[in-house]
């Protein structure tokens, strides 16, 4: 009998116990919602800081932050500042790839803003012709263009594909295996991607990764890019919206492999934001101020900050739907996926 009572009382202690520690687990969880809730605000206001002085974009990857740097000042002198915090040094011909803009109206980057950096690297003006008609599908009709422009003024022009294409390879891709350029991209040992970021019609936004993927492309090197590695001649339009912003990340990353990214330096300027690209000769008028000048050795993060950018000005509804509606992100995405650079970067103000 007296084991069963001490039995009894032992169940009777630890159910009590029991009791005690559910309470006093519930008063604390309780306690640490309300705490987490006070301090909800406040690890904003962290997160907003952040955004704003360094601008790290939070990925999934593992890759450290690329610098970008960053001036608001639009002009000749505050591109070649902008260019020399890079601290580059090219070691042989240097290629300056622009956009010389489609006749008539076109947001294509003037000669006065570009020509003294132009100069300073004793570049080459390059481009290549265009594979949808306008007036730069011909040689003879682009150097027209460029010369209206004012860009033979300012330095030597030359059409890549003026004399053929050539081949080089592409891996690590799912969508091409090799990327097809002008012929005379071969003579040049460094390149200044100099790119007016904008709005596309196709891709959803045109910087540094699309000034590449289609610019340096010879005619049939941009429909094989356009249409994701599937043919060469015909129309650029294709089905798979996708497959072809993949295929455009991964022209890049051929060029990348082949010149080496020692070789090659970025720079978007971020004026006359119009949701049209310069190869549409009647653009959108712009709805966002300009914004100012970023240069990075990496492509990715480059157009990443561009797009943030985008996001935090005024005015911008029609430029974010033009680049949501079209998936332009995706670009981006594949892009870090094979290994072309990194989403994440640290936004340096060489203004401050």
């Amino acid at each position: 009998m007296k084991r069963v009572f001490a039995i009894t009382i032992l169940v009777l202690t630890m159910a009590l116990l029991m009791v005690g520690c559910g309470e006093t687990h519930q008063e604390q969880s309780s306690t640490d919602l309300a705490s987490k809730e006070d301090n909800l605000p406040l690890v904003e206001e962290e997160k907003d800081d952040i955004s704003s002085e360094e601008r790290v974009l939070e990925t999934e990857s593992a890759a450290e932050p690329s610098a970008v740097f960053f001036t608001t000042d639009i002009t000749a002198e505050g591109l070649v500042r902008i260019y020399e915090q890079l601290d580059w040094q090219p070691t042989g011909n240097v290629a300056v790839k622009i956009s010389t803009g489609e006749p008539p109206a076109s947001n294509y980057l003037r000669p006065e803003l570009i020509g003294n950096l132009v100069q300073q690297v004793d570049g080459t003006i390059v481009e290549c012709n265009t594979a949808y008609g306008g007036s730069r599908s011909s040689s003879a009709m682009h150097r027209q263009v460029a010369e209206d422009h004012g860009f033979t003024a300012i330095a030597d022009f030359d059409l890549m594909d003026e004399e053929g294409e050539v081949e080089w390879p592409m891996s690590g891709g799912s969508r091409l295996d090799k990327i097809i350029v002008g012929s005379h991209a071969e003579n040049y040992s460094d390149w200044v991607i100099l790119s007016h970021f904008k709005g596309h019609a196709m891709a959803g936004f045109g910087g540094a990764i699309k000034n590449v993927g289609i610019g340096i492309s010879s005619p049939s090197g941009k429909v094989y890019v356009h249409t994701a590695g599937t043919k060469t001649s015909g129309s650029i339009w294709y089905s798979d919206q996708d497959a072809w912003l993949e295929a455009l990340a991964e022209m890049v990353k051929g060029f990348n492999n082949h010149v080496g990214s020692e070789h090659i330096v970025y720079i978007n300027i971020m004026n006359r934001l119009s949701v049209d690209c310069d190869c549409d000769g009647n653009p959108a008028e712009p709805d966002i101020h300009d914004i100012g000048i970023l240069a990075s050795y990496d492509p990715v993060a480059l157009d990443q900050a561009c797009v943030d950018l985008i996001y935090e000005a005024e005015g911008n509804e029609a430029l974010v739907n033009r680049m949501e509606s079209l998936h332009g992100i995706h670009t981006l995405e594949h892009a870090e996926e094979i290994g072309l650079g990194s989403r994440a970067y640290e936004l340096v103000n060489i203004d401050e």
